[in-house]
C-alpha cells in the first residue's frame, strides 16, 4: 500500500506542477527545471560525452519541454516524459552533426596522475577510445546502446524513450556491442577498459 500511495502522490505532484507551469508561474518553471536538470544532464552526458554544446543542448531540451507541456497527458511520469523530449533532442543533434560529436573525456584531464598505468589513466584513455567508436554508430544505435549500457536503463525503458520496439532496440544494442567488441579486439587499451565495464552478450 505504501508504494501505491507514493506513486499516486508523485503523480498528483506532477500534474499540479505542470498546471502551475501552464499558468505562467515563474516559481513553477524554476522548480521543474531544478527537479529534473541533473538527471537530464547526466543522461545527455552519457549519450554524447562531454562536449562544447552540452549547455546549449540542455537548454534546448528544457525549451522543448516547456513548449510542449500542453501535450503532457500524464500517461507516464513527468520524468519519463521529459526524458523522451531530451532523447529526441539528442537524436536531432546527432543527426544534424553527421553523427560525430566533439567529445571530450569523461574524466578530469587536469587531475594528477600517480603513474603511467593508473586506473585513472586507463579510464581517461579508454573513454576517449570508446566514444570514438560511438561516433561511428548511427544516431539510433548510439542512443540505444548508451541509454541501455551506459545510462543503465532497461531494454524496455530504452525502447520507450527512443520510440522503438524492444526487439529492434535489443538488436541495435547488440550490433553496437559487436562493433565495440571488434574495436576492442584490436586495441588493448579499449579492451582493458571495457572488460570490467561491459559484459558482451550473444546475439538476441
Amino acid at each position: 500500500m505504501t508504494g501505491y500511495v507514493t506513486v499516486a502522490t508523485a503523480y498528483v505532484e506532477d500534474v499540479l506542477l505542470v498546471d502551475r507551469c501552464l499558468t505562467g508561474e515563474p516559481a513553477a518553471t524554476r522548480e521543474l527545471f531544478r527537479k529534473h536538470q541533473r538527471r537530464v544532464h547526466a543522461s545527455l552526458f552519457r549519450v554524447l560525452g562531454s562536449n562544447r554544446d552540452m549547455d546549449d543542448l540542455l537548454q534546448d531540451a528544457f525549451l522543448q519541454v516547456f513548449q510542449s507541456l500542453r501535450g503532457y497527458r500524464a500517461e507516464a511520469s513527468l520524468a519519463t516524459w521529459i526524458d523522451r523530449v531530451a532523447v529526441r533532442c539528442a537524436y536531432r543533434y546527432l543527426s544534424q552533426r553527421g553523427r560525430r560529436v566533439q567529445t571530450a573525456p569523461l574524466v578530469d584531464e587536469d587531475a594528477p596522475i600517480d603513474g603511467p598505468t593508473t586506473g585513472r589513466q586507463l579510464a581517461r584513455d579508454g573513454v576517449k577510445k570508446l566514444y570514438a567508436v560511438l561516433d561511428e554508430l548511427s544516431p539510433a544505435a548510439r542512443l540505444a546502446f548508451t541509454l541501455h549500457e551506459i545510462d543503465g536503463r532497461s531494454l524496455a525503458e530504452t525502447a520507450e524513450l527512443v520510440g522503438s520496439s524492444v526487439t529492434a532496440t535489443k538488436l541495435r544494442v547488440w550490433r553496437a556491442r559487436k562493433k565495440i567488441e571488434h574495436a576492442a579486439a584490436q586495441d588493448p587499451v579499449l579492451s582493458q577498459y571495457l572488460n570490467p565495464v561491459l559484459a558482451f552478450e550473444e546475439a538476441p
